[in-house]
């Protein structure tokens, strides 16, 4: 069996690119096919793969660029890209990776983390949504036109993996596959957190600092707690825009290596996880680290948490109901008078290790290759859920 994976970008650190680690072992020998390729942005795991990058290469090796020259140039370059002499190609996207081409015998899979947001949510860019109605009329008109052109290149995937139940439905709405959905969830690396005994005062906020990450509600709730202290780890476009905001009691950091990382996650209260994410990685590395989560309750969350209803001791993460400072206000004052049990939560992440997310994608891979048929009877069960689900289903 002949098998290749290709990745959107490889220009930074994220759970997408986690997850294209963890295809990499499960497929050691397949090369990894991407738009471009910068080994001091992404993970340096990467170093030992065999990639082989687009002409993208030579005219975008960061994230920004990426956004600035996805129309047309990222599309036409990874349209470039022709794999032949395979069995199976694993993509693992959120934009452009659908666009490659393939042999008409080789079986497509698209591990897709979402549906390309600015074609299918345009309205969730609220800082260009927000600008005057010319603007707004061209935006909405570009999107519309990637959407189209979105759609039409997901014809050639013949499997779709989802990331959740929510992640689920939305490729099943902007796809209709032809198969059934098949729900993986992401791992996290156990091996890189540990529980500490002892934690410190202060909340944390592990996130791309972007306006939908809200990063912004979480400054305005504890700029009016100045007694309580808040680490932010993340960078992004918002940076200074937030550091200009925060108040003396809230620290940014970045360029944390893996242990101090681990540290940082593992000495905190709690971790404060504002935005809705089609998955989130930070929450399951909290986890990992034995640490309760202050989550808004939709989305991915749903998938990999176990939200406090009436014991914290047997619980993961205290959910707010909406991204309000008043709702997250409240739910950080309710966790203080709460006690959850680090062993309990750092137990209940070993359903989400790597391991087990490897020996699926490989089952997956090896059942869908021609000579399984007839498929779609075979995988209208073949769906993962949250461990949540089973604990639930004991109790």
């Amino acid at each position: 069996m002949k098998v290749a994976i290709v990745h959107d970008e490889l220009v930074r650190k994220g759970g997408a690119e986690q997850v294209v680690l963890s295809m990499h072992k499960a497929f050691p020998d397949a090369p990894i096919y991407t738009l471009c390729y910068n080994s001091e942005r992404t993970y340096p795991e990467f170093k030992g793969a065999n990639i082989i990058t687009s002409w993208f290469q030579k005219i975008g090796k960061n994230d920004k660029l990426v956004k600035l020259l996805f129309f047309p140039f990222a599309l036409l370059a990874m349209r470039s890209i022709r794999l032949r002499g395979y069995d199976v190609v694993l993509l693992s996207t959120t934009h452009c990776a659908k666009f490659i081409r393939v042999d008409k015998g080789t079986t497509v899979i698209s591990y897709c983390h979402t549906p390309l947001r600015v074609a299918w949510r345009p309205w969730s860019y609220e800082n260009l949504m927000n600008k005057n109605w010319l603007f707004r009329r061209l935006f909405l008109a570009g999107a519309a036109l990637l959407r189209h052109l979105d759609k039409f290149a997901s014809k050639r995937t013949d499997f779709y993996i989802a990331n959740s139940i929510g992640m689920k439905a939305a490729l099943e709405e902007a796809y209709h596959p032809r198969n059934a959905v098949t729900i993986i969830n992401p791992s996290v690396k156990l091996q890189n957190f540990y529980v500490a005994d002892a934690v410190k005062d202060y909340y944390l906020v592990v996130s791309r600092l972007e306006p939908y990450k809200k990063v912004d509600l979480v400054i305005d709730v504890f700029n009016a707690m100045p007694d309580k202290k808040l680490v932010i780890v993340g960078k992004g476009s918002q940076e200074a825009e937030l550091k200009k905001r925060a108040k003396d009691n809230i620290v940014f950091l970045n360029g944390l290596d893996a242990k101090q990382l681990a540290q940082t996650y593992a000495e905190a209260k709690a971790l404060i996880f504002p935005q809705q994410e089609d998955y989130g990685i930070t929450p399951l590395e909290s986890a990992a680290s034995g640490r309760p989560v202050i989550a808004f309750g939709k989305g991915g969350i749903l998938d990999t948490m176990i939200p406090y209803t009436y014991n914290s001791a047997k619980s993961t993460a205290l959910f707010f109901k909406e991204q309000s400072v008043q709702a997250l206000d409240g739910a950080v004052k309710a966790f203080e008078q709460l006690h959850f049990d680090p062993q309990f939560i750092r137990q209940y992440v070993q359903h989400f290790s790597e391991n087990r997310f490897i020996r699926k994608i490989q089952k997956f891979v090896e059942e869908v290759l021609p000579g399984y048929y007839p498929l779609k009877e075979k995988f209208s069960t073949h769906t993962s859920h949250s461990p949540y689900d089973a604990i639930k289903a004991r109790s």
